[in-house]
């Protein structure tokens, strides 16, 4: 991979620091983030799924992107993303303008997620509305398909239109589908000429291989030297499947206990210097005996 895009690499989906009555924790962002830019993270997206983005509203979002932006006076260079989907269209605009007033590279911005139906006409011209209105020049707007949880996802011939429509300013698409088929798909249509950042660790060289940009995933909290080692041995060209193959044991066992924010907040304390945040309603915090089972799951690889 010699040309790279401006947000390539392996970035975090970060989660969402929280204090005991559900409200958000602006204090926690700039040392969680601090902590994955020193672990070898690109940069991190606040408000994906790990996140549990559609739970938060525009001024609660806003409240932890600007705490993000400090995480720049130590490390210059860290990307930050934002989750900005809604089903709203104005929430959407709104999140995104702020996103990129407040300094952010980029966003990742699901489809308006209650019309399951919506054609890709209306999916086109809903996402770009979004990019005229809200996304400046030099800035950039991933699509971010995970259709098992938003139950609308992005054809090819959409994300074709919309690399059309805006050559620069849609820079491509998170996938989390963890189909290796679609990755395939994705790189065979576009090549390298679109972004594609992988949402399944178990898939990262895999996608990588067929003209993936990098990944941001929930286990980079956990394991993201790992996953830069995949990265950084691909690009330097050689062989990383012995790393990606001690990804996979690792990525096997989180996914037994799936939704993630509820077992990474609850396992992350034990394996590093943070605090057990809650989750917000409707998720429900594990139990300790379910995160015992996890972490001595987790030490066994």
């Amino acid at each position: 991979m010699t040309h790279l895009h401006p947000l390539a690499g392996v970035y975090a989906a970060a989660l969402t620091p929280l204090k005991a009555d559900f409200s958000v924790d602006p204090a926690a962002v700039l040392p969680y983030l601090s902590f994955l830019a020193s672990r070898g993270c690109h940069g991190a997206l606040l408000f994906g799924t790990t996140g549990e983005g559609p739970s938060f509203g525009v001024k609660e979002r806003e409240i932890i992107l600007r705490a993000a932006r400090d995480v720049r006076h130590t490390y210059p260079n860290f990307q930050l993303l934002a989750g900005t989907g809604s089903p709203s269209l104005e929430d959407a605009i709104e999140l995104t303008r702020a996103a990129f007033k407040l300094g952010f590279n980029g966003v990742v911005t699901l489809p308006p997620y209650y019309f399951r139906k919506a054609s890709d006409d209306g999916l086109f011209t809903w996402f770009d509305t979004l990019i005229r209105r809200a996304v400046p020049a030099g800035k950039y707007l991933l699509g971010y398909h995970i259709p098992a949880q938003a139950g609308i996802g992005l054809s090819l011939d959409l994300l074709a239109r919309l690399k059309d429509a805006h050559p620069q300013k849609f820079a491509g698409i998170k996938d989390s589908t963890g189909d290796p088929d679609y990755a395939v798909a994705l790189g065979m249509r576009f090549g390298p000429n679109l972004l594609v950042l992988n949402g399944n660790d178990g898939l990262t060289l895999h996608a990588i291989e067929h003209h993936a940009g990098g990944a941001i995933t929930a286990m980079a909290n956990l394991y993201s030297p790992l996953i830069r080692q995949v990265w950084d041995i691909f690009n330097q060209g050689g062989d990383a499947l012995e790393a990606q193959e001690a990804l996979n044991a690792r990525r096997k066992v989180i996914d037994r206990y799936a939704p993630f924010p509820q077992i990474l907040k609850a396992i992350m304390p034990h394996f590093h210097d943070l605090p057990r945040w809650p989750v917000r309603p409707p998720l429900v915090d594990v139990s300790p005996e379910t995160a015992a089972t996890a972490i001595r799951e987790l030490e066994a690889c």
